[in-house]
């Protein structure tokens, strides 16, 4: 089990890319250094990501300005983390 321990904004960001871009955006994506995870998918998506993050703003920052503008990235979707209280 992983618990989230990091306490500013966290997601998962599912990346679509136009065919056989895969590796350059994968890439672009590993020099963000938001990123702590990132892997190549079979399947809808191309790329799953995981994104720690200072806050919202950062986060939404580094999706809008960082990742959507590599090329070769078609789409996006983020899914932010919930924060869970103990």
């Amino acid at each position: 089990m992983v618990i989230n321990n990091h306490n500013g904004a966290s997601a998962i960001v599912l990346i679509n890319t136009a065919p056989g871009k895969e590796d350059q955006v994968y890439s672009q994506i590993e020099n963000i250094p938001e990123v702590s995870e990132v892997l190549m998918l079979f399947g809808e998506y191309d790329l799953f990501l995981k994104l720690n993050c200072r806050d919202f703003g950062d986060l939404s920052g580094i999706v809008i300005s960082r990742i959507r503008s590599i090329i070769g990235v078609d789409s996006t979707m983020t899914l932010t983390v919930a924060p869970i209280t103990k």
